[in-house]
């Protein structure tokens, strides 16, 4: 019989103890001494967004395995799996999938054609006013909803950590993050997310072995002692996702939302060329596909050890699931071991949000919009920090207004909107020679629209944050469908097709053979 924590038991949450203090302190002190020395480094707009394209193909797989395997990954689907079971690791086998995919269709054209956003690669033969201003709109919209999924983990592990109030938690890792993104720029983003994936790919499989000790090294006797204590039920799909529909919703929105995630897409500008751009994805898809094959374990462990009661009374979404089975596994020491381990997965992940944030403003828009291209580099330097103080203080009032919500099913959100504002038009760019300024605007536009409006009317928003209830007393939507993308992401590539069908652009087609040449061969890449 595997001993369980009983509803009710005993955790150190919320009580400061030497171990967690101690662990929180030494890998915030770790980051900024590296960010301060990447400050030393960090002059021009090319260090400062792209690290002076200096990085390695394998400091860049960590690092892009660094900034994957975020809050959503660790918190979130751990909770999702303790608390929902089997669909719950349908977040983890679709945000896998995704990999495959970025390394053979947009890795290589992104390092040839773009400079530091993915709207360098959509407007490279469109015209660039148009095309920069509606990509910078997609990008942030995505990078905002990612980043509200971080903000809510990394609050309520600060506040059930050391019982700070939740607003004062989210303010203390605004702060921290904007000292990363300000000062050391994307060298120093860079090496706090390499760190953070050795650090938590450590942890995580150190949590693994330790669940699976419990059980004999055999999963099947985890499985079964989930079975026994929840019904075969926790074993089975449809425990979160039972519409057939909103099964392909999700599943497109985990695989294409990869491909148009703005803070992942700028990474690949770090490496000196497309074949180390090429050589990174590979190895962030192994780390990423070992992370992700153990991380339901972990779950399975909380549901069969902590259970369900535990971990809903401590934080009702279940983000709290991981650390909680640290903890009983091993103790406070290696509780605050695992959740410094996660703050600093939140902040590396925040920081590069916030980059890529501040990028799409500041190169795409004050850059290339507003100063037509002409901005010293002093000037985009400044603009890009400005930038980044807003999106910073954006980034802690979203993440109070969503205070309660599974960090895992946010992130699911702000994939649904990469899928349909990003991935369209940046396809259609590199693949299709008809595209016109006028398809990539609409499609852009259509896509980010339509995703942020469905997700507002969700059942989710709707619902659960603005507190409308049915009859029963659940939340419900005025759109009954959770995840969008099915609708959203077919209407962008939908109405650019058609845009671009009913609008010739000569120059545009002329230039496609030039883009060609550029994106197979790196002919006048920077």
């Amino acid at each position: 019989m595997v001993p369980v924590l009983a509803a009710g038991a005993l955790t150190s949450l919320g009580k400061p103890t030497v171990a967690s203090v101690g662990f929180f302190f030494a890998i915030v002190a770790l980051t900024l001494v590296i960010t301060y020395f990447a400050a030393r480094k960090t002059r021009t707009s090319s260090e400062y967004y792209a690290a002076g394209r200096s990085v390695s193909a394998g400091q860049n797989g960590l690092a892009l395995a660094g900034d994957y395997m975020s809050a959503a990954s660790f918190l979130g689907i751990a909770g999702m799996v303790a608390l929902q079971g089997y669909d719950g690791m349908i977040y983890a086998a679709g945000w896998l999938a995704g990999w495959p995919a970025l390394m053979f269709l947009v890795a290589e054209p992104l390092r040839n054609l773009g400079k530091f956003t993915f709207a360098d690669v959509v407007a490279f033969r469109l015209r660039q006013t148009p095309v920069r201003i509606a990509a910078a709109v997609g990008g942030i919209a995505t990078v905002l909803f990612y980043t509200i999924a971080q903000m809510v983990g990394s609050g309520s592990l600060v506040h059930l950590m050391f019982g700070i109030p939740y607003k004062y938690a989210e303010l203390i890792v605004g702060v921290v993050m904007l000292a990363y993104v300000l000062f050391g720029g994307m060298l120093a983003t860079t090496w706090v997310q390499i760190i953070k994936a050795v650090l938590l790919l450590i942890g995580v499989t150190i949590l693994t072995l330790l669940v699976l000790f419990r059980f004999g090294f055999d999963a099947t006797n985890l499985y079964a002692a989930v079975s026994q204590r929840y019904g075969q039920a926790m074993l089975q799909p449809g425990g979160l996702v039972s519409s057939p529909v909103e099964a392909i919703s999700l599943g497109l929105a985990l695989m294409f939302g990869l491909l148009g995630l703005p803070h992942i897409l700028m990474r690949f500008y770090t490496v000196p060329d497309a074949k180390a751009a090429r050589k990174s994805v590979l190895y962030a898809t192994g780390l990423i596909g070992y992370f992700y094959l153990i991380i339901p374990i972990v779950g399975f462990g909380a549901a069969a050890l902590v259970g369900k009661d535990v971990i809903t009374g401590v934080d009702r979404s279940g983000n709290m699931a991981a650390p909680l089975v640290a903890e009983l596994l091993a103790g406070p020491a290696f509780l605050g071991f695992i959740a410094a381990v996660a703050f600093a997965t939140i902040l590396a992940v925040v920081a590069g949000l916030t980059l890529a944030g501040a990028s799409a403003y500041s190169h795409d828009i004050y850059v290339s919009v507003l100063r037509g291209g002409r901005a010293t580099e002093e000037e985009q330097v400044r603009a890009a920090r400005a930038a980044t103080v807003v999106f910073g203080i954006a980034a802690v009032l979203l993440g109070i207004a969503f205070e309660g919500q599974n960090v895992a099913f946010m992130v699911g959100l702000a994939f649904s909107i990469a899928a349909s504002a990003n991935f369209p038009a940046l396809l259609l760019s590199v693949v299709w020679r008809r595209f016109t300024t006028l398809g990539a605007v609409w499609s852009i536009v259509t896509g980010a629209v339509l995703s942020v409006v469905m997700i507002f009317l969700s059942p989710t928003v709707w619902g659960e944050v603005l507190g409308h209830l049915d009859a029963a007393g659940k939340p419900h939507g005025i759109i009954p469908l959770k995840n969008p993308a099915i609708v959203s992401m077919t209407a962008a590539f939908a109405v650019g097709i058609l845009v671009s069908l009913l609008t010739d652009e000569p120059k545009a087609q002329e230039a496609f053979e030039e883009e060609k040449l550029r994106t197979y061969l790196g002919v006048g890449a920077e």
